[in-house]
């Protein structure tokens, strides 16, 4: 069956795209992943992120434990003898992914183990430039890149710090600066070879008008897909109303005319583990902590 999401597409990364049930919906029903938790750190502040260490909420910046690189591997191993439908492994967090060492190491561990794994990850893009090649190298072949502004002003409010380079930076500094380290990470990401995907949260009061610059943007730099997702109120944003339904079929509908639109995120635990279109993942991620230390 034709997928919509990629019909026009290029044949280059099929082999990738069709398997990864976060870039394909037909594999979102069919194929499993699983994301280890072993990035606590975090080099930015959203305003609509609060993360956590509980075996409840079922929501990104959320895991039951955090993992040593060796925890991780095991717990893979673990999950590839408990279900052989699991062919992508990633790294979200529940901090950024980059701006932990043991991210690298995982990831070190894992293709030597597992080279035939699809390697993924999201990071939020403000150290992506200088470890692109690395991760790369690692076999890291997909990155979601969380863009949710292109206008200063705008990033400021999503905002509260960036962390870089020693330095804390607030206001228009550090949504400048971290605007302008996304835009050159995905750039050095595509040179590396690396399919990109563009996650925006969809936050109507603030960030409404920018999503189809985003993806206009993200067109001119070769990026490969776009995932448009609602706001989950909490943080300094716990006031403020997600989209509705209309609002992000709108948002959708004006982005998709640069970049194809994934359409089925689950917004998934940082230590998700399963099919992500079957609802008994959720019951796994529940379970998936139950042997390692909490902290």
């Amino acid at each position: 069956m034709k997928n919509p999401v990629w019909e026009n597409v290029g044949s280059k990364y099929a082999h990738i795209t069709m398997a990864h049930p976060c870039f394909n919906e037909k594999s979102h029903f069919t194929v499993g992943r699983i994301h280890l938790p072993v990035a606590p750190k975090c080099n930015i502040q959203c305003n609509y992120c609060t993360r956590s260490i509980n075996k409840c909420e079922m929501r990104p910046g959320v895991a039951g434990c955090i993992m040593t690189p060796q925890q991780a591997l095991d717990r893979l191993n673990q999950a590839l003898k408990e279900n052989n439908n699991i062919k992508v492994v990633g790294i979200a967090g529940p901090g950024e992914s980059i701006a932990n060492e043991s991210t690298f190491e995982t990831l070190k561990l894992i293709d030597k183990e597992h080279p035939d794994l699809i390697k993924c990850l999201s990071t939020n893009g403000l150290a992506l430039k200088e470890r692109a090649e690395e991760l790369s190298s690692l076999g890291v072949r997909t990155v979601t890149v969380t863009v949710n502004a292109l206008n200063e002003e705008i990033a400021e409010k999503v905002y509260s710090w960036v962390s870089f380079d020693k330095q804390i930076l607030q206001g228009k500094e550090a949504a400048r600066k971290l605007l302008e380290r996304q835009w050159e990470g995905i750039r050095e990401a595509k040179n590396a070879d690396i399919i990109i995907k563009l996650n925006t949260v969809l936050i109507p009061e603030i960030n409404k008008h920018e999503i189809e610059k985003i993806a206009f943007k993200g067109k001119d730099y070769g990026v490969d897909l776009m995932n448009i997702i609602p706001l989950i109120p909490l943080n300094k944003f716990k006031e403020l109303k997600p989209p509705t339904c209309d609002e992000i079929s709108e948002a959708r509908e004006k982005a998709g005319k640069y970049l194809p639109q994934f359409k089925l995120c689950r917004q998934c635990r940082a230590d998700a583990v399963g099919i992500p279109g079957h609802d008994s993942d959720y019951h796994k991620e529940r379970r998936s902590d139950s042997e390692y230390f909490h902290g």
